[in-house]
Order: structure tokens, then sequence, then C-alpha cells
């Protein structure tokens, strides 16, 4: 007996740390614990985790995908629809401003040919008989004429404070800016701003002194560059027809100027002279003309291709316009009107108004 239990003492000694029954472990039950699941066990229960996770993911960024993609459809959407609302909002505005420019232009065709424009009068004479016991001061302006036997109105500059008033204006120059280097064509039909520098144009001019049982006074009022007045006036004025070259006529003259128009000797006159331009040659100078001793071809192209009634060219011509800056010395005009003088030389003139007004007739 007593060997077996040395043999068992012997084994508790060999293996110290082995608890004896009813003597706890010094490091508790820890070891126990850990190892109460097993590890396979603890690597598939991760390893289904993971595949969980990873599904769940994956249907989220599938979910995520067709969301974004519904979205983008969406908005594609909602831009074409506001592009299809633009684009026939502009369709129907070209439709209006279409259908505004056609009112625009049938009201303009039938303003300028169908209605007949309201005239003041028959010219400026008429206007102020009419105007007179009406109003206290007839203004001076732009009125619109009507003459008899004439089927156009238009408008004319109307002076009603110069003299008596009554005056229609068929030439002012005032600051050189008008270019009166015109063709026949522009002296016809007239150029220049009415309230300004202007030509009336010979067609308006013989429609307004051709009224029947009428008489009309022509009224040239100069101002000299020293701010000297003076006029010519001529009591019965007319032209011709176009046919003759809107020749003029002139009644007696008066003034303090001198008779320009019809110089100091006969081949001097102007009166009863066409009308003449640089591409309508009536200026009697066939094939040239002798002036201040040069052979001159065209009275027009002498005076700057202007238009006047020339006459081998004469001593008058309130259109003429200086050659270059050279020539005029600061001069923006070159108005003509040799026998208005002072201690003999010629006025250098700075403006000028041709104007004209019905004078009561004995019939």
């Amino acid at each position: 007996g007593q060997q077996k239990f040395n043999e068992s003492k012997g084994v508790i000694e060999d293996f110290p740390d082995v608890p004896v029954k009813g003597q706890k472990p010094p490091g508790g039950s820890k070891i126990w614990d850990t190892c109460s699941i097993p590890c396979d066990v603890t690597v598939k229960l991760l390893r289904d985790e993971k595949h969980s996770i990873c599904g769940q993911l994956q249907q989220s960024l599938l979910a995520f995908g067709r969301s974004t993609r519904k979205l983008m459809r969406d908005v594609m959407e909602e831009q074409q629809r506001a592009l299809d609302i633009l684009s026939s909002q502009v369709t129907e505005l070209m439709t209006k401003v279409q259908t505004l420019s056609s009112e625009v232009q049938r009201s303009n065709t039938e303003m300028y040919s169908t209605k007949p424009v309201q005239s003041h009068g028959r010219d400026c004479s008429d206007i102020k008989d009419s105007l007179v016991s009406v109003v206290p001061k007839i203004p001076s302006g732009i009125y619109i004429i009507h003459p008899e036997n004439t089927d156009s109105s238009f408008e004319v500059f109307c002076e009603m404070d110069y003299m008596g008033g009554g005056w229609t204006v068929m030439q002012r120059r005032t600051d050189g800016l008008t270019d009166f280097k015109r063709p026949w064509a522009d002296y016809a039909d007239g150029f220049g701003h009415l309230a300004g520098e202007h030509w009336l144009g010979l067609k308006k001019v013989f429609h307004i002194v051709n009224q029947k049982d009428t008489r009309f006074q022509l009224h040239i009022a100069l101002v000299a560059k020293n701010d000297v007045t003076s006029y010519a006036s001529y009591d019965d004025f007319r032209l011709d027809n176009e046919t003759q070259f809107f020749s003029i006529n002139l009644g007696r003259y008066a003034g303090g100027t001198g008779d320009a128009f019809r110089g100091y000797e006969q081949e001097q006159n102007q009166d009863t002279a066409p009308f003449s331009t640089s591409d309508v040659d009536n200026d009697g100078c066939n094939p040239s003309c002798s002036m201040e001793n040069r052979m001159v071809e065209s009275c027009s192209s002498q005076h700057n291709q202007t238009g006047w009634w020339f006459n081998q060219c004469g001593l008058a011509n309130l259109n003429g316009s200086p050659e270059d800056v050279e020539q005029s010395q600061g001069q923006r005009t070159h108005i003509l009107w040799d026998t208005w003088r002072q201690n003999g030389f010629p006025h250098v003139i700075k403006s000028v108004t041709m104007k004209i007004r019905k004078i009561a007739t004995n019939n």
C-alpha cells in the first residue's frame, strides 16, 4: 500500500499545475470559456456574416443604380417638356411678330396710298390768311400744303414772322453742312432738311407758283460774313414746266443788293434761263463760253457741280459751293450775288434764304 501512495504523489509533483479536487485554479475559468465555441464554427459564422453583408451591399448598389437612372430619366423628360413649351412659345411669338409686321406694312401702304394727307392750305400765304383771324400769333415751322390742281400734298417751311409772314421757303443756306453738289433729279425733287438747309425742289415750286389766278413774289434775304444784311425782291416770279427745264421768269427788281439775276450786260442776264445741273446742261455755253478770260464748257462744273439758272454763266448762283477747303479759306458756302458789293468788292455771303409769297392780283 505504501508503494502506491508514493507513486501517486510522484504524479502530482510531476504536474504541480493540475488542480486538486476542491482547489480553485489561480487563473479562474477563462480558459474553459474561450474554448467553449470551436474555432471552425466561428470561422463559418464569420464567413456567412461576410456573405450576407456583401449581398446586402450589392442589393443596395443595384437599387441606387436603378433610382439614379430613373431620376436622370425624369430630369431629362422634364427638360424635354420645358424645351417643347419654350419652342411652342417661340413659334407663337414669331407668328405674332409676322402678323404685326404685315399689319404695319398694310397700314403704311394704306396711309401713303389711299388716305390723302390732311393739308393746312394751298401754300404758306393761304395758311396765313386762313389763320390770321383765329390765331393771335401764327408760328413759323413745317406745314403741309396742297397746291391747287395738283394731286400731291407735301411739307414746306413757312416763315410767319418775317416781313408780314406767309412766306414759303424754297431755299435756305446757313452752315454749309448740306451738300449742294447734286444731279438734276435732286434739284427737281428737293433735298436737305426743311428746318435747316434745304432746296424745296423745282417740281414743288412749280406747283405752288402755277396755281390759277395767283401771282408770286420772290424774296432773297442775304447775310454777309460781317453780318450786314440786305435783300433782292422780284414782284412777279414763276417757273416754266419740266419739259422747258423750269426756266425762270422774273418781274421787276427791288432791294439793296443789285439785280445780279440780270447782271450789268445783256449776256449776263439769267432771267428766262432754263435750270442747269452737271448732268443736264442748259447753260448756253455751246461748245464753251468765256468767263474772266477763261474758256468754260459747263457752268455747273465751274460752280462745283451745283444747279442754277445759268446763262454763260451769269453773276448769281445762290446754290454755289466751294471747290475745296484751300480755295474757300474757311468758307462753308460759296454763295454768289456779284452785284452786292462793298468798296468795289463783292460781299462774302454766309447765309441766304429764298422765299415766295402770294401777292394780291387785281382780278
